[in-house]
């Protein structure tokens, strides 16, 4: 078994034909380890030194990728995950399931073997059900290191029954009671069009609409957008999405007027919804950021999707809604300190 450090971008390229083919076999096939989205990030926040570390097996196949980078800090040198931390909601190793008992410990040697490349190692975003998350801490143990976990967020999910009326029976009466309400005073007071893009749309266009909506919505997301990087992160991760089918782009107007908006991820049966957009001047009385939720719900169900997930935050509306939570954690390593016995 062999472990590759590269420190060049061409790395992406050079990957590009086994990468998403190892997601595929591995236990953490999650959209934010695609090659399109580590890629798109990297190109749009080159964010430290890369340090990409392969793993092959003795015959030369390709079985784990850690897509890493060093960040340089105040407090040191720190090796992160591509991606973290505040637009990619899970990262990981990338490991072909059956074979993370071998990859973890070889990576683990590997890095006890290069400290001189970084001082402490963070990283984030970890899904509670990642062997990563399992296993990796015990193997940096056995070389040297300290290891610790540390809840970092939750991400509340809602497992999705066959059919709508199953769905409102799994929330309490009085949410279930509030939802059917807003739904039935906003198609009795305004004419509604919910739409998903297509190929049928100006892509570009839509984009333009979700991200003014965006900005719209709260003081907070105006001013992320308002950095030139994070636009062009998005336009960019945008479109690689819908080309390959992964996106999920609806829109509710209201009277005509585009009022919210949803940017979601399909991937692997999951609806991962990632970001919003609403036009608080658009009749705000009739609930249109909520309507066109209930609207996608009712779509996953119909479309026969097991998961809908929100992604990072406690936000309450997810509750309301009948997510329950899941969490990831961050992984905090550094070699111990060697003690001399005089």
């Amino acid at each position: 078994m062999k472990v590759t450090a590269y420190t060049n971008s061409t790395i992406f390229e050079q990957l590009k034909p086994a990468w998403n083919d190892l997601l595929k076999r591995s236990s953490s096939d999650l959209l934010f380890l695609s090659w399109e989205w580590q890629s798109t990030w990297w190109g749009a926040y080159n964010a430290g030194d890369l340090w990409v570390l392969t793993v092959t097996s003795d015959d030369g196949e390709l079985i784990a990728i850690a897509p890493w980078f060093i960040q340089h800090r105040d407090d040191g040198r720190v090796v992160r995950t591509i991606g973290c931390v505040d637009v990619t909601d899970y990262v990981d190793i990338i490991a072909e399931s059956g074979k993370v008992a071998q990859v973890y410990p070889a990576l683990a040697d590997y890095l006890s073997r290069h400290t001189e490349h970084f001082d402490w190692i963070n990283l984030c975003n970890i899904p509670e059900a990642s062997p990563t998350y399992s296993q990796f801490p015990d193997a940096l143990r056995k070389v040297g290191f300290e290891a610790d976990l540390i809840l970092q967020e939750v991400c509340p999910v809602i497992h999705l029954p066959d059919d709508w009326e199953t769905y409102l029976a799994m929330l309490d009466k009085k949410n279930r009671h509030e939802l059917r309400r807003k739904v039935r005073r906003a198609e009795s007071e305004s004419k509604l069009e919910y739409y998903v893009v297509g190929a049928e749309h100006d892509f570009e266009s839509e984009v333009d609409g979700f991200l003014n909506l965006m900005r719209t919505s709260q003081p907070s997301k105006a001013e992320f957008l308002s950095v030139p990087e994070n636009e062009a992160f998005f336009r960019s991760i945008l479109r690689a999405t819908f080309e390959r089918g992964w996106l999920r782009l609806s829109f509710l107007k209201v009277d005509g007027i585009p009022a919210a908006a949803y940017c979601d991820f399909d991937y692997n049966g999951e609806i991962l919804v990632y970001n919003s957009g609403l036009d608080p001047s658009v009749k705000p009385h009739l609930s249109t950021g909520i309507v066109l939720l209930v609207y996608n719900i009712v779509a996953a169900i119909n479309s026969k999707h097991r998961l809908y997930d929100f992604l990072r935050g406690n936000e309450t509306y997810k509750y309301r809604m009948g997510a329950q939570d899941t969490c990831v954690y961050k992984m905090v390593s550094r070699k111990r300190e060697s003690v001399t016995v005089a």
